[in-house]
């Protein structure tokens, strides 16, 4: 028999895990691959509705727990939970052994977890590397893990160029496409019906799935860039409302604590929810209007339900995206008129025909065949630095 490998997934957020979740069961289901769930983060948070749960729910053995998330939400309270989470790290990797690291996206949490990882020198596999976003401190950290990283599993090709501009062997950097596009294939969708059940509200093309997460890079506070998207809501008495929480980030309580005044006082036509799940996010996608915010799930799976995206400000700015996401600045103004725009009949209609740049076919199995062959020939921790020649 095939010797074992030990690959060792880190989540830290309900979105996060959603996403890897179909990956998640193709590396259990491998007879070569061994999974080893790191659950970390808003997982294990009361404020962010304790989501390690929903894993629990899902049969899926937690091999350890990293809890980092401090009660503030300032940059002191951050920088302290990106220190707690890399000793609570640098034990769990002591203890599980991983042959290998899968590690998603930008979040402070994936760079504790990378750190530790370098050190005790465990490969590192990055999902979702090479993209952009300009508007939060997130997109450094992106590039950072990239840097840490040995395999490289972008969501298009764009990505893919940048990250060897970044300095990655071309050898090691793959295109696969989104694994949240590809999930969408995966689920069992509710119905109406169902939803109304589940939410308590009617979800239809007059409704709009609301997420806003601190832009932590911009120059005007958290309160004021969340309270300007919450007057125009005010405003838009025909739009139903479905809130997903911000996620634990530097102003992430702020957020939403606005949000659940808002809903408290607009109760008959909004809901707030701590978690959906992958199935009711898609599902209320699949049956709402439009999407409204500055989420990467409005850019990347939103277009794939043939609906319009208002993205607010430049939290996503740099991203590929589909001619169905509307830009706006956060103004007042500018965000009535996006959504507006989106609610046109026109709009509308383009959107139903839109292509997603993110869809590709077999993300999840070419990552787990990837992952294969790459340890069963072995991964040389000493990186070379790609030089791409060029004139300034």
């Amino acid at each position: 028999m095939s010797r074992q490998y030990r690959v060792c997934v880190v989540t830290g957020t309900r979105a996060e895990y959603g996403i890897l979740k179909n990956l998640i069961n193709k590396i259990r289901e491998d007879d070569i691959l061994q999974l080893q769930l790191i659950v970390t983060g808003a997982h294990l948070s009361p404020e962010f509705g304790l989501t390690y749960k929903e894993i629990e729910e899902d049969g899926i053995p937690m091999d350890w727990q990293v809890e980092m998330l401090m009660a503030s939400d300032s940059s002191c309270g951050v920088a302290k939970s990106m220190g707690v989470g890399m000793i609570g790290f640098a034990e769990a990797y002591g203890h599980l052994k991983p042959d290998i690291v899968v590690l998603t996206g930008d979040r402070y949490e994936m760079l504790a977890a990378a750190g530790a990882a370098l050190v005790y020198r465990i490969p590192i596999a990055h999902i979702h590397g090479g993209e952009l976003t300009q508007g939060a401190v997130d997109e450094a950290v992106r590039h950072a893990v990239t840097k840490m990283g040995m395999l490289h599993f972008t969501s298009t090709q764009t990505y893919r160029k940048r990250v060897i501009q970044l300095g990655e062997q071309p050898e090691c950097v793959f295109n696969v496409g989104a694994l949240g596009v590809e999930n969408i294939k995966e689920w069992k969708l509710f119905g109406r019906e169902q939803l109304k059940e589940a939410l308590g509200m009617e979800v239809d093309t007059d409704t709009a799935m609301v997420t806003y997460h601190p832009a932590t890079l911009d120059n005007k506070s958290v309160e004021e860039q969340i309270d300007s998207l919450l007057h125009v809501l005010k405003k838009e008495t025909g739009l139903k409302l479905v809130f997903t929480k911000a996620n634990a980030d530097m102003g992430g309580k702020t957020v939403n604590d606005r949000i659940r005044e808002f809903v408290r006082k607009e109760s008959s036509r909004a809901v707030v929810v701590d978690s959906l799940g992958q199935a009711k996010y898609f599902s209320v996608l699949n049956c709402c209007g439009l999407v409204v915010g500055n989420s990467s799930s409005g850019i990347i799976e939103a277009p794939s339900f043939g609906i319009p995206t208002v993205n607010i400000g430049r939290r996503q700015e740099g991203r590929v995206r589909a001619g169905s996401v509307i830009d706006c600045g956060g103004s007042e103004a500018e965000i009535g008129e996006a959504i507006s725009r989106a609610l046109s009949g026109k709009m509308r209609e383009y959107a139903r025909r839109v292509r997603n740049p993110y869809e590709k076919e077999g993300t999840a199995r070419r990552i787990v065949s990837i992952l294969k062959e790459s340890l069963e020939k072995g991964i040389c921790l000493e990186k070379k630095f790609y030089d791409i020649p060029f004139q300034v």
